[in-house]
């Protein structure tokens, strides 16, 4: 069951809406055309961050300074959009922010984190070592530690589900993508608030099956590694909190390969000329793997972020699939 009411999560949107306009869903000729069923697309990728996740630090931002006014600054740790959200969510209400990136991430997100005021520093070799790095160093300098995972980030994140599931009736089945499953979990709580019976399904990387792993054996289940270049689902040690609202509320987790991600971004600047990254795009590509099932039914996916370097874009139209 979610952990908010409809009165509170109406106050995270008004709340929202001072930084984020209500982003539009549209349904797309082509690719309706493509799957065989009528697609809707919720266009998270027009947000000023260019990813969902800042509507989960704008609230959060906002419930850390009601509940510890004295508090300074912010740390965390990302692979770009948890990060771009912090950086300017914390600047926003006057904190300074310091963000782990590992080595090796998205040059294009830093740039971006820094561009919001964040501190930027390198460490380790992916998301959960940056994460346990930036956990030692709130308490090295006394900053508040944000996690990639919390019920103020999930309920202002689940404020594009309530623009989605009002503007678009009887949606059968949405597709959204999981990494620490802040998405997925606001999409299944307002769903249930709404009283809807739409299907709901994850979607993350064959390289990156740590959640999937979890859904299917009923616990946490961590991975050696998650290298996907879709670093928006790289998890490899899910969050327990989330993974019980996931089984809970999720039909299934669909898994992809690179090549299927990078052919979804393709098709979706070929048919809609919206720029994807890659865990933006994989929602699409799991539809497509699925459209076998989904003949006469309406479907929705979150394209959850637009945020991929450009030299990687160019890689992928030029019909590569890039490395992690």
């Amino acid at each position: 069951m979610p952990e908010f009411t409809l009165a509170e999560l109406e106050a995270a949107a008004a709340l929202v809406r001072e930084v984020v306009p209500p982003t539009p869903q549209y349904a797309w000729p082509p690719l309706t055309r493509r799957a065989g069923c009528e697609v809707w697309v919720k266009h998270e990728n027009h947000t000023p961050t260019g990813a969902f996740k800042i509507r989960g630090g704008v609230l959060y931002m906002h419930e850390l300074k009601r509940a510890q006014p004295d508090v300074t600054g912010v740390v965390s740790a990302t692979r770009g959009n948890h990060g771009q959200s912090i950086a300017l969510a914390a600047r926003r209400v006057g904190l300074r922010s310091v963000i782990l990136v590992p080595h090796g991430n998205s040059v294009e997100k830093n740039a971006a984190m820094e561009g919001f005021g964040a501190e930027l520093i390198v460490h380790g070799r992916d998301f959960d070592e940056a994460r346990v790095r930036a956990a030692a160093i709130a308490e090295e300098r006394g900053l508040h530690f944000v996690p990639s995972f919390h019920p103020h980030l999930v309920r202002g994140v689940a404020t594009y589900a309530l623009e989605l599931f009002r503007a678009v009736a009887a949606l059968d089945v949405v597709y959204v993508p999981v990494g620490m499953g802040s998405g997925l979990c606001g999409l299944i709580a307002v769903r249930d608030l709404l009283g809807l019976g739409t299907e709901i399904v994850g979607v993350v990387a064959d390289r990156a099956p740590a959640v999937k792993l979890s859904f299917e054996a009923g616990r946490p289940v961590a991975t050696e590694s998650a290298r996907t270049f879709a670093d928006g689902v790289a998890c490899r040690d899910p969050h327990p909190g989330a993974l019980e609202i996931i089984r809970a509320g999720a039909a299934r987790i669909v898994s992809l390969g690179e090549d299927e991600i990078a052919a979804a971004i393709r098709i979706y600047f070929s048919d809609t000329h919206n720029v994807a990254e890659g865990a933006g795009a994989a929602p699409l590509a799991a539809l497509l793997k699925e459209r076998s099932r989904l003949s006469g039914k309406k479907a929705a996916v979150i394209l959850c972020g637009g945020n991929i370097d450009a030299p990687v874009f160019r890689r992928v139209l030029g019909g590569e699939t890039p490395d992690a």
